[in-house]
């Protein structure tokens, strides 16, 4: 017997193919199937079965088309309303997929109808526990993406489905979660790459807390929810419609100057050193080469606002496409490709100061009234900031921009990835910024390390 992993990095997630005598099961795929068809192809197994342990909350299922397009059963949990035909998965079914058998098992907390599926060998011999957002890696999926009436029952059921497999299954049993390696739907960050049912038992807070602790705990640590997320689960329920990977419509300078001037969302992949370095006046920076990409692009771009790509090649504009799809970002206005020098008509690039934390001490101290813009999520600056920064969380920052004064202001993150998105808003609104590349809690060239870390600094 196989188990395959497929990542998505760029999403925290993971997708399974199982196989076994020719014959594979694919759990909870990502809508860029080829990738599994590949995958099959390579191991010579036929689909039998595609599994969704729920209806997702931060990426559409390939689920629906991969098994049209193969022919397998499509399960689907039996709770959940769906447009489609499904096979529904209820607690104790048994589902067959040549010599693998799959029981069912309830675990309602990350929705209320989320099922773990118990993978046993023809002679009923458990091999694994795929979990999708029940136990994770070091802690449980969140339970607030129902909608926040729901999230107190849904903890509590989180708890009590956690201690269900931990009860019912072999402490040696691999637990395969498809949330939980980056994810938003984490309701706390994991650790570690794999783990067992027993594994869990040390170390996962369902496991090694009381009910009521756990639910205390989970709850208030609790982050701010990804904008894009409230536009999956409606999206599955309804049946995501066939994937397209196609090129986008190219488009040339003249037209890429007016949708700038225009205001659009011309969003340029290039590293954030690179774009700041030069980079045509009015776009944006969200740096493809980083696992976040598609959470910020997701989260800042209004839905449905018309997007524009700038990629320094048609692979870099194609990858970003597919990262772009697998939330439902599928109707590109165009993208451009070339360097800023290559995709200018008229206007010149502009460019902006890159600096670290030790740059913004010096600059500090110089000028004590300096505008300092923390773009840090809010559970982040619980633990403090740079002293006389301004918090503006970075998915805040399009709503809150008239409370950054004109003039020269500097931005930082945990890491200078989302600086970077802020800097480049800043930019286009004509303010100067001063990017702070740096991970904040560097121990060697962090805030702190600079002087600059305030424990109370938490406004």
């Amino acid at each position: 017997m196989q188990i395959d992993i497929i990542e998505t990095t760029g999403l925290g997630d993971r997708s399974y193919l199982v196989s076994d005598s020719g014959v594979g099961v694919v759990i909870d795929p990502q809508r860029d199937i080829d990738r599994v068809l590949a995958l099959t192809e390579k191991r010579g197994v036929r689909i039998a079965l595609v599994l969704e342990t729920h209806l997702h909350n931060d990426y559409l299922t390939g689920g629906l088309e991969l098994s049209g397009r193969v022919g397998a059963d499509y399960v689907v949990p039996a709770g959940d309303s769906v447009a489609y035909e499904r096979v529904p998965a209820a607690d104790g079914d048994v589902l067959e997929a040549g010599p693998m058998r799959l029981r069912v098992l309830h675990t309602p907390g990350h929705t209320h109808h989320h099922v773990s599926y118990v993978l046993a060998d023809a002679d009923g011999a458990v091999q694994a526990v795929f979990t999708g957002g029940s136990m994770l890696y070091g802690s449980t999926g969140r339970t607030d993406l129902v909608g926040p009436e729901h999230t107190d029952e849904l903890t509590h059921a989180q708890y009590r489905s956690v201690r269900r497999l931990a009860d019912e299954l072999p402490g040696g049993t691999p637990v395969f979660p498809t949330h939980g390696f980056g994810s938003f739907c984490s309701a706390t960050p994991t650790s570690g790459d794999s783990s067992t049912v027993g594994d869990q038992a040390a170390v996962n807070p369902a496991l090694t807390q009381d009910e009521q602790s756990f639910v205390d705990e989970l709850i208030a640590g609790l982050t701010a929810i990804p904008a894009w997320y409230s536009h999956m689960g409606p999206g599955n329920a309804a049946g995501p419609a066939p994937v397209d990977l196609s090129a986008p419509r190219p488009v040339d300078p003249a037209e890429l100057a007016g949708r700038l001037a225009a205001g659009e969302w011309v969003i340029d992949l290039r590293t954030r050193t690179a774009f700041a370095a030069g980079h045509l006046p009015g776009a944006l920076n969200f740096e493809l080469a980083i696992a976040n990409f598609v959470t910020y692009v997701g989260w800042l771009v209004p839905w449905g606002a018309p997007l524009t790509l700038i990629g320094e090649t048609e692979e870099q504009v194609a990858e970003a496409r597919r990262e772009l799809v697998r939330i439902g970002i599928d109707r590109l206005a165009g993208a451009a490709v070339g360097t800023p020098e290559d995709l200018t008509a008229g206007e010149q690039p502009v460019s902006y100061p890159v600096s670290d934390f030790a740059g913004l001490a010096a600059a500090v101290d110089a000028d004590p009234a300096l505008v300092v813009i923390d773009a840090r999520r809010t559970d982040e600056r619980a633990g403090g900031g740079v002293r006389g920064s301004r918090h503006i969380p970075i998915h805040e920052l399009t709503d809150r921009i008239d409370e950054v004064p004109d003039g020269d202001v500097w931005v930082y993150c945990g890491s200078g990835y989302r600086a970077a998105i802020a800097a480049s808003l800043l930019a286009r609104t004509g303010r100067r910024p001063v990017l702070v590349d740096g991970g904040y809690g560097d121990p060697d060239t962090g805030a702190a390390a600079a002087g600059l870390h305030d424990a109370s600094a938490i406004r």
